[in-house]
């Protein structure tokens, strides 16, 4: 597997691999509505190229030997004093269950200890499956919310972290 840095020229793609991932992992736990709602509001191309304008802003795309990329990660460094969040790691359904988001993982670990942070956090919806491998990462939920994600849409999230 290979992970490498995105940059604005990959905008595209990290679209496509956003919405195959929402579309095949959130039905059912978010209505199709907010599904468009909020791809359209975080990967529209004036808000990746803000993400991009952000030096502490990291995307990577997540593949395989073979050119094929399967995911995408955006973090962000010293979101917080001496904290990383990661905003989002999404596979393609297809590419699950091959050691990519362990990978994956492990690679955002490493990254935060080079930028002298010591604790990654993140959201996961409570009915996401994904909930249960972060967890099997050293994840630990600190916090419970409803967050308004606007258009009267809401998110009701864990709020995980792990310490390095």
């Amino acid at each position: 597997m290979k992970i490498v840095k995105a940059t604005e020229k990959d905008l595209q793609l990290i679209q496509k691999i956003a919405e195959k991932s929402w579309h095949a992992n959130y039905v059912g736990i978010i209505s199709t509505e907010q599904i468009e709602y909020m791809l359209g509001e975080m990967y529209s191309e004036k808000e990746l190229k803000n993400h991009f304008e952000n030096p502490n802003y990291h995307y990577f795309l997540i593949g395989d030997l073979d050119d094929e990329f399967h995911g995408i990660m955006g973090f962000e460094i010293n979101y917080e004093p001496e904290t990383t969040k990661l905003h989002r790691i999404y596979l393609l359904k297809e590419s699950k269950g091959k050691g990519l988001g362990k990978a994956s993982l492990d690679f955002l670990k490493n990254m935060v200890k080079q930028y002298g942070n010591k604790r990654i956090i993140l959201n996961v919806n409570k009915q996401n499956p994904a909930k249960d491998f972060y967890k099997s990462q050293g994840f630990k939920v600190y916090e419970e919310i409803v967050l308004d994600v606007g258009n009267g849409f809401v998110m009701d999230d864990y709020l995980m972290e792990y310490y390095c």
